[in-house]
């Protein structure tokens, strides 16, 4: 392990029979279960929220892309996070122009992250400048999640809200460039599989992955305490 808190050593070691990325997936399905079934994302899904949830939501993925996004330009030269900082991933403008949309031209004066929302972007910024593969446990789980599951939410807020399909309200959700999602998320774990970590640090990755998923998880609920859900 080098003198860099986290950083990735490039000794490439037998880990286990499965790829990592198979290995990450199935280590955090049941964190990802939690997040997906709290009762802001299961409300939000099913139809029973307004248009003020979804913006409020919105508005708290500005804060954690932000956290990504400024990490990504600081780590572009980083040989264990450069192949995954894809352009074509990039939500920042994407978001900001569905907040323009949601909430107006003055959003930025207006938004404030929940207290959990800063939490989760602070650990981005800090692996971002500490440890470049927990950096990747992030990029892993929210874009990855935007191409899949957040597939579902850009259908419920087309069908529920109104928004033209690809149309400001959920530009976030449509990936210009990404032709065919399914090939570029084998792509992308074909890139998991190839980091080239030793034990130690991959089951590092594993659990800075769940963490990923508790931190998501926090946003969940105090957007639920927000719009007075119950659990």
């Amino acid at each position: 392990m080098s003198g860099r808190v986290g950083t990735s050593t490039t000794q490439e070691v037998p880990l286990s029979n499965q790829p990592f990325s198979a290995e990450l997936r199935a280590a955090s399905q049941d964190r990802h279960t939690e997040a997906e079934n709290s009762a802001f994302m299961s409300q939000m899904l099913g139809g029973r929220l307004g248009v003020a949830a979804y913006a409020r939501y919105t508005e708290q993925l500005w804060f954690v892309y932000r956290a990504l996004e400024d990490g990504a330009r600081e780590l572009a030269g980083d040989p264990v996070v450069g192949p995954f900082l894809r352009p074509e991933l990039l939500r920042g403008a994407a978001l900001e122009r569905d907040l323009a949309h949601l909430l107006g031209g003055d959003w930025r004066e207006r938004a404030e992250p929940l207290p959990a929302t800063a939490r989760y972007a602070e650990r981005i910024g800090m692996v971002a400048a500490t440890w470049p593969a927990g950096y990747v446990a992030h990029h892993y789980t929210r874009y990855l999640g935007d191409l899949s599951g957040g597939q579902v939410i850009r259908g419920v807020a087309e069908r529920t809200w109104g928004f033209d399909r690809k149309g400001d309200g959920v530009r976030f959700y449509v990936f210009d460039g990404i032709d065919n999602p399914a090939a570029f998320k084998r792509e992308y774990r074909h890139l998991l599989d190839a980091l080239t970590v030793d034990a130690e640090e991959r089951q590092r990755v594993v659990e800075e992955c769940r963490r990923a998923f508790v931190f998501n998880t926090e946003v969940f609920a105090g957007l639920g305490e927000l719009f007075q859900l119950s659990a």
